[in-house]
C-alpha cells in the first residue's frame, strides 16, 4: 500500500499546512508579536522600561499607549516563542467560534481590562493607610501571557470539560486550572509578574460570567464591520472567519444564529447558550445513511421490479382469477403474479414445435381466451395484437399487455 502523503511531505510542506491551519487573527498576533521582537533584535532596541506597562508611569504621565504597547513586546526569544506556541490554540479555538473581528474586539478589551485591575490593585497596595508596598507600582510588566491567561479562563469555560491536565502530569478540575497554572509559572520561571497574570486571570472569569456583557455589542455591529469596504479585501481571505459563521472545515461549534442585540454569548452558563445557537442535526431517514455512499441501499440479490403501481392496477382483477373454477385459468392467473417483470427480461415464447394444424376448434379456444383477457380488464384490440404476437401463449400474451401498460 502506498504510505500516506503526509507522511511523506517534509518539514517545509507541513509547517505550511500547519500555518494555513491557523484562523486569520491567531496568525496575524503572531506575525506582529514576532516581527516586532525581530526588529528590536536587529536594531538593538533593549529600553523596555519605555514600552512595558509601569502603572507609576501611567498615572504620573498619563501614557496610556502601555496598555497596548507592553502585550505586543517580548523581553526574550524564549519569551516570545513560548507566548506564540500557547496562543495557537487557544487562539485559533476562540476565533473558531467567535470570529475574528470579535476576537479582536475581544483582546482589546481583555488587554484594556487587564491594565485597569493591573494598576487599580497597584494602586490600592501602594497607597493603602496600613502597610504601604509601592514595589507593584514600579513592576514592569511586559508580554502577551496576561491575556493569554484570560483566553485560558474562557476557553476553559468554552469547552465544558471538568478537569484538565496541568502539563500532562496530573489533571485539576477545570475552575482551579488558572490558579494552578499561575501558581505554577510562579514556582518554575523566575521573573514573571505575578500580577500581570493574576489580572489576566481576573479579567477572563469577568467576562466569562457576563460582568463585561455591556462592553460587548451586538452581532449586527461585527457584521456592519465586517461588511465595510475597508475590510472587504481580509474578509476575503480563507483564513478569515465571520462571527456570524464560521469556518466550514473547523471542528468546534461556531456561531450561526440570528444576531442579537447584546453580547450574550457568555450570560449565563456560556457552553449552554453557544450550543444552543449550533443547527442540531434532525432525526430522519436520510441521516441514517452513510455519508460516505449516498444515496439509497439495496440489498444483494433484490430486483427493482419496474411493474404497475398496485393502485392503477383493477382491484377486481384477483377476484375475477379466484372465481374462475377453470383449472388452466388457475395456472394463468399464478403466472400473472409470479411472472418476471418485462424490464428484467421476457422470456421468449417457445416454438410450438408439435402442434397440430391450425383447426377450427383451435379459433374457438383462441376467442375464450380473447374473452378472457378482455374481462381482466385489457382493451381488446390489443390482447387480440398480444395473442398473435404470442402465438396463442396466454401467459406471455399476459406480459406483453403489462409491458405496454408500464
Amino acid at each position: 500500500m502506498r504510505p500516506n502523503i503526509v507522511t511523506e511531505a517534509g518539514v517545509p510542506t507541513r509547517v505550511g499546512q500547519w500555518w494555513d491551519s491557523i484562523p486569520f487573527l491567531t496568525s496575524s498576533v503572531v506575525v506582529v508579536c514576532g516581527v516586532i521582537y525581530v526588529v528590536c533584535l536587529l536594531a538593538g532596541y533593549d529600553s523596555f522600561y519605555e514600552v512595558c506597562f509601569l502603572p507609576s508611569a501611567v498615572l504620573s504621565r498619563f501614557q496610556v499607549y502601555r496598555f497596548y504597547t507592553s502585550v505586543l513586546f517580548h523581553g526574550s526569544l524564549l519569551h516570545v516563542l513560548f507566548n506564540m506556541m500557547a496562543l495557537v490554540p487557544m487562539g485559533s479555538d476562540l476565533e473558531r467560534i467567535m470570529g475574528s473581528v470579535r476576537l479582536l474586539y475581544l483582546t482589546i478589551l481583555l488587554a484594556t481590562t487587564n491594565a485597569v485591575l493591573h494598576l487599580l490593585i497597584a494602586s490600592l497596595v501602594a497607597y493603602n493607610p496600613f502597610h504601604p508596598y509601592d514595589q507593584l507600582m514600579n513592576e514592569c510588566a511586559i508580554g502577551f501571557s496576561g491575556i493569554l491567561f484570560s483566553m485560558i479562563v474562557i476557553e476553559t469555560s468554552l469547552s465544558g470539560v471538568h478537569s484538565r491536565s496541568v502539563f500532562g502530569l496530573f489533571n485539576v478540575p477545570a475552575k482551579l486550572y488558572p490558579w494552578i497554572l499561575l501558581i505554577a509559572f510562579q514556582l518554575l520561571m523566575t521573573n514573571v509578574s505575578l500580577l500581570g497574570h493574576l489580572c489576566g486571570i481576573l479579567s477572563g472569569f469577568a467576562y466569562s460570567y457576563g460582568i463585561l456583557n455591556f462592553l460587548m455589542p451586538g452581532s449586527s455591529f461585527f457584521s456592519a464591520v465586517e461588511s465595510s469596504s475597508w475590510l472587504s479585501s481580509l474578509v476575503r481571505r480563507p483564513k478569515f472567519i465571520l462571527c456570524t459563521g464560521g469556518n466550514p472545515s473547523s471542528c468546534i461549534p461556531t456561531y450561526s444564529g440570528q444576531n442579537t442585540s447584546s453580547g450574550g454569548l457568555f450570560s449565563g452558563n456560556a457552553w449552554r447558550s453557544l450550543t444552543s445557537w449550533v443547527p442540531q442535526r434532525e432525526t430522519s431517514a436520510q441521516s441514517m445513511e452513510d455519508g460516505r455512499f449516498p444515496g439509497r441501499g439495496r440489498t444483494l440479490g433484490s430486483t427493482r421490479v419496474p411493474t404497475v403501481p398496485a393502485s392503477n392496477v383493477d382491484s377486481n382483477l384477483q377476484a375475477r382469477l379466484l372465481e374462475d373454477d377453470s383449472p388452466d385459468r388457475v395456472t394463468d392467473a399464478a403466472a400473472t403474479v409470479t411472472v418476471d417483470p418485462p424490464s428484467v427480461g421476457r422470456q421468449a415464447p417457445l416454438p410450438n414445435t408439435g402442434a397440430p394444424p391450425q383447426s377450427q376448434g383451435l379459433v374457438t379456444a383462441s376467442e375464450e381466451q380473447i374473452k378472457n383477457l378482455v374481462s381482466m380488464g385489457f382493451d381488446r384490440t390489443q390482447v387480440e395484437v398480444a395473442l398473435a404476437a404470442a402465438d396463442d401463449d396466454a401467459t406471455v400474451a399476459v406480459e406483453i399487455l403489462m409491458s405496454q401498460q408500464g
